[in-house]
């Protein structure tokens, strides 16, 4: 079946609807706790089949030591690490293999906070947001510093679109389009919520007063965000110039990267680099780059957004620690960066700085990139 994908003025084409049954793969980040889900702590430097089932749905969502993700029948499930009750299971037990959240298959987002120790959040097909983990700064969202080990709902109201979580900081959008922030709003994190200011929230606060905000991603400490109109805007820490601004100064409200008005997504940024795509299929990468996290074939750090290679291609890309990965619309699989611990999916460890695909099939339609390991789920 074909799905049509609207991302501004571009439509690419993909073989298979969001909500598609595929077979789940991961791959990389030592697997100390369990978060490849494969039953065991081995570690696996190649694509590995998690389970025979072909339930799962897209998109992938992963944290650094843990990994949470929607099946097509609605149902939620979670594995890896669970020290902070991350995986929403009600205990602090740390899982080898999925283990389903609750009884409900009522779910249609999820998204998890790096390393595992922030929030998790969720959403329900009815529209409302729900948080669980690690709550010491106010990431769920509740109104506490209460860590939560089971989903409790954010406020009451069934208005919520898009979610996202970075190391301690939470984004959502509502179906006005309005922005909401909470969570930790300081150090490494300088105005991560975009409120101009340093303080935390534990409870969501509106971003400024504009209902234009089409996009939104969290990274380790800093937000990305698109409007409507085709901007690209960017708050928070910026150590290796990761806002895209030309400098190293973090921001505590919202700045527009460059001026142009042709970018189509923004993408997962967990370390300290980011990418987006532009309404070409082209795709751009700036921040942190000292093992070659940016795709650029070199070692080189870029304070503004730089072009990665020459192809218009591009659907989709994530972020690691020091390694990245993305699918283009042909359905193949390209990583590079560090190969640590096998991130990059090549049977090895040896690091890459340009692109490189994972093996030959043109069947991916999703991935997730984290801190330590990749999820990648395909037909």
């Amino acid at each position: 079946m074909l799905f049509q994908k609207m991302s501004g003025k571009r439509t690419t084409t993909s073989m298979v609807s969001p909500s598609a049954a595929l077979t789940l793969w991961m791959w990389g980040g030592g697997n100390t706790y369990g978060q490849l889900g494969l039953g065991d702590v081995i570690p696996r430097s190649s694509p590995v089949q998690v389970g025979v089932l072909n339930t799962w749905q897209t998109p992938a969502q992963t944290a650094t030591l843990a990994t949470t993700l929607i099946k097509v029948d609605g149902t939620l499930w979670a594995w890896g690490v669970n020290q902070y009750g991350t995986l929403g299971l009600g205990d602090v037990l740390h899982r080898s293999s999925p283990v389903q959240v609750g009884t409900l298959a009522t779910w249609s987002k999820v998204c998890m906070g790096w390393f595992g120790q922030g929030a998790s959040l969720g959403l329900k097909i009815d529209g409302t947001l729900w948080g669980w983990g690690n709550n010491a700064r106010g990431g769920v969202g509740d109104g506490t510093v209460i860590p939560r080990s089971s989903p409790a709902q954010v406020g009451t109201l069934a208005t919520w679109s898009q979610i996202a979580t970075g190391l301690y900081h939470s984004l959502a959008t509502k179906t006005d389009r309005t922005l909401w922030a909470w969570g930790r709003n300081d150090g490494k994190g300088s105005g991560a919520l975009g409120l101009g200011d340093g303080a935390h929230r534990s409870s969501p606060v509106q971003v400024g007063t504009l209902a234009a905000w089409s996009q939104i991603m969290a990274g380790y400490a800093h937000s990305l965000a698109l409007k409507t109109d085709g901007t690209l805007w960017m708050w928070g820490g910026n150590t290796h110039g990761q806002l895209g601004l030309g400098d190293a100064a973090y921001r505590s409200s919202p700045v527009q990267v460059g001026t142009l008005a042709t970018w189509s997504s923004v993408l997962n940024g967990s370390g300290f680099h980011s990418f987006a795509i532009k309404t070409d299929g082209t795709l751009w990468a700036w921040g942190r780059n000292d093992l070659g996290q940016l795709g650029l074939g070199n070692a080189i750090y870029r304070s503004s957004p730089v072009q990665v290679g020459t192809h218009n291609m591009w659907l989709k890309a994530g972020a690691g620690k020091t390694h990245s990965a993305a699918l283009k619309t042909d359905g193949t699989l390209w990583v590079w960066g560090s190969g640590s611990n096998g991130y990059l999916g090549q049977g090895d460890t040896v690091g890459r700085s340009s692109p490189v695909q994972v093996g030959t099939l043109a069947t991916w339609v999703g991935i997730g990139v984290n801190y330590h390991h990749i999820v990648a789920l395909r037909t």
